[in-house]
């Protein structure tokens, strides 16, 4: 398949690297045209996890510069707000039958979905662990593997064929329940991720506290509400996405899978970017208010990411006090 990864940071950056050491033609495209050119120069790199791998002579070009070409599969591995602005573009470099595979995390692939229709669109979720240094320079940090398949649900051909192009990049698996896979990394982005990132500190230095405690139960079961209302059935995602009766034994399990990682979006805070909160947190928001569920936490919550953003406040272990109040409110 001929392929066109857009979008090479931490996860599009690693996959990249390691399926042109690998011998998969892929061709790369980032935002500026500075951008590709000095990656073109230095080439990539990746270390840790999985051995070192070594991408030079890359074929990377600026995004626009890439009209007119047509590409077999088109891995869309943006940050979620450029992933929405681009995929129309991208979605008319296919060829005929050709697909876009969404990775971002959130709602992306199913807002993307609607829009372009769910011939064209494949879903991805991911759990690869990596940072990217510097532009061309990534750090993996686990094994990681790639999930993907149609967002209708079933089993496709064209699925499995992606799964074949990508794997010597990646180990990637194909599920029959793309949503609840969706839906699954989502529930776990929405507690772990943000409130870590609100707080601050990793999961495991926050959940220590009753107050983390708390505020993550609600956070969790506030978004597990919406998936179960809305139909889904939930896939595995490392833990089972419905706690037990013992939900501290179900606690130290997502510890274990994920409480020593230093949140994305408190990188994201750290330089200054935009964070993906309305695809995570406001995606749940948006969704419970659409089909009847409240979910006043996941709300406060995103509202109280956005005057982060915004410079209002700053990310600290005093925010998840201030989320706490309300659940007493």
């Amino acid at each position: 398949m001929r392929t066109l990864i857009a979008g090479i940071g931490a996860l599009g950056g690693t996959i990249a690297t390691r399926a042109v050491s690998a011998g998969v033609p892929v061709w790369l495209a980032t935002r500026t045209a500075e951008s590709a050119r000095a990656l073109r120069s230095s080439g990539l790199r990746v270390s840790g996890i999985g051995g070192a791998a070594v991408a030079s002579g890359i074929q990377v070009a600026a995004l626009e510069e890439y009209r007119g070409e047509s590409f077999d599969l088109v891995v869309l591995a943006t940050k979620a707000h450029d992933a929405l602005k681009s995929a129309p573009f991208l979605s008319s470099l296919l060829s005929p039958g050709g697909t876009l595979l969404c990775i971002q995390n959130g709602g992306v692939s199913q807002i993307l979905s609607a829009r372009l229709g769910s011939s064209v669109v494949l879903g991805g979720v991911s759990n690869l662990g990596a940072t990217m240094v510097e532009p061309g320079i990534y750090e993996q940090r686990n094994a990681g593997h790639l999930l993907i398949g149609e967002l209708a649900s079933g089993l496709s051909d064209r699925a499995a064929n992606v799964a074949r192009t990508l794997s010597p990049a990646i180990e990637t698996r194909v599920t029959a329940n793309m949503r609840g896979a969706v839906w699954a990394k989502l529930l776990l982005n929405c507690s772990v991720t943000t409130l870590g990132a609100i707080a601050a500190r990793t999961m495991r230095q926050y959940i220590a506290s009753s107050t983390g405690k708390k505020v993550f139960r609600r956070t969790y079961d506030e978004a597990l509400s919406v998936a179960l209302a809305s139909g889904t059935r939930l896939e595995r995602m490392i833990v089972e996405p419905i706690p037990g009766e013992d939900y501290g034994a179900w606690i130290e399990q997502v510890i274990a899978g994920y409480g020593d990682a230093k949140p994305s979006m408190l990188q994201d805070f750290e330089k200054g970017r935009r964070t993906e909160i309305d695809f995570i947190n406001g995606y749940v928001a948006q969704v419970g208010e659409e089909i009847g569920v409240p979910v006043p936490m996941n709300a406060a919550v995103t509202e109280l990411v956005h005057r982060i953003e915004q410079g209002q406040l700053q990310p600290a272990p005093a925010r998840l006090d201030e989320l706490s109040l309300r659940l007493s409110s």
